[in-house]
């Protein structure tokens, strides 16, 4: 019976973990097919109240809030992604190889990991922007580059416990060379990590897309970005158009907090003691 309850509990948790991220796959392919759609503008239909007809309102310069909320989510999830994959391979290398190459590159890994830590995310974030050119680029080097540290320091402790394992010391007996040993032997023991890492990082590298955009480092302003949305919605607040700002912020907050749940549902599934809590 308990093994029935795990399992059922492991499917119900794979299932809600697909349905998440059919979601947000869903949102991400509508919304870059509407980035065009998101720009138009026509001034008859100005700051309108949300209706039937156009369910997140208008704005003053009559676009489509809903269109254009669902491709700025668009942008952020795409950025997100990109971003969180190209850390993760940052992190893998990062902390394999401070584990892997002796005491040398473990302080050089090291230092540079209390480097990025030592500064402010958005701090960090903007200079990088700066140095790459601003723009799009901007953005994705710059969350790439700052967003690895955590997760290399985990891969790091797995790595030093793994050297410490019986095979691992009897491949190195046997003349197995440091590389061939951490892509045969350890690269394999360390993708659950890094699978789990690289879905949490999602969550952070979306919030710090839309906070830099929101700024005004980041994406050009007539790109439909979240925080771009949230940014040039601030001056209309107060007179009253409230709609602007919540519903592509709830949005934004939706999207965060699946991600969260699908890097929870992936540690679940990859511990199966944990399924039927």
């Amino acid at each position: 019976m308990k093994r029935n309850n795990i399992w059922n509990g492991r499917k119900m948790m794979a299932a809600l973990m697909a349905l998440a991220a059919v979601m947000m796959t869903v949102i991400a392919v509508i919304g870059q097919r509407l980035s065009g759609e998101a720009m138009v503008t026509d001034f008859s239909r100005k700051n309108l109240a949300p209706s039937l007809r156009y369910l997140f309102g208008t704005d003053w310069m009559g676009r489509d809030m809903f269109v254009r909320t669902l491709a700025g989510l668009s942008i952020s999830i795409r950025t997100g992604f990109l971003t969180a994959c190209i850390s993760a391979v940052i992190a893998c290398i990062m902390g394999t190889a401070a584990a892997c190459l002796g005491k040398a590159a473990d302080g050089v890994v090291g230092l540079f990991i209390d480097l990025v830590m030592g500064i402010p995310h958005i701090l960090l974030l903007i200079l990088i922007s700066y140095a790459v050119g601003k723009g799009e680029m901007g953005v994705l080097v710059g969350i790439s580059l700052t967003h690895w540290t955590s997760l290399a320091r985990l891969l790091r402790g797995e790595v030093l416990q793994l050297k410490e394992s019986q095979y691992i010391k009897v491949a190195r007996k046997l003349g197995m060379g440091k590389l061939n040993i951490a892509f045969k032997h350890m690269l394999p023991q360390l993708l659950p990590q890094l699978l789990v890492g690289t879905v949490l990082l999602f969550p952070h590298a979306i919030l710090h897309e839309a906070s830099i955009t929101f700024l005004g480092f980041g994406l050009s302003p007539e790109q439909p970005a979240i925080g771009i949305i949230l940014s040039e919605s601030m001056k209309y607040l107060t007179m009253g158009r409230w709609w602007l700002a919540l519903f592509p912020g709830l949005l934004l907050v939706l999207a965060v907090m699946l991600f969260h749940f699908m890097g929870d549902a992936v540690m679940r599934l990859i511990d199966p003691a944990q399924a039927h809590m």
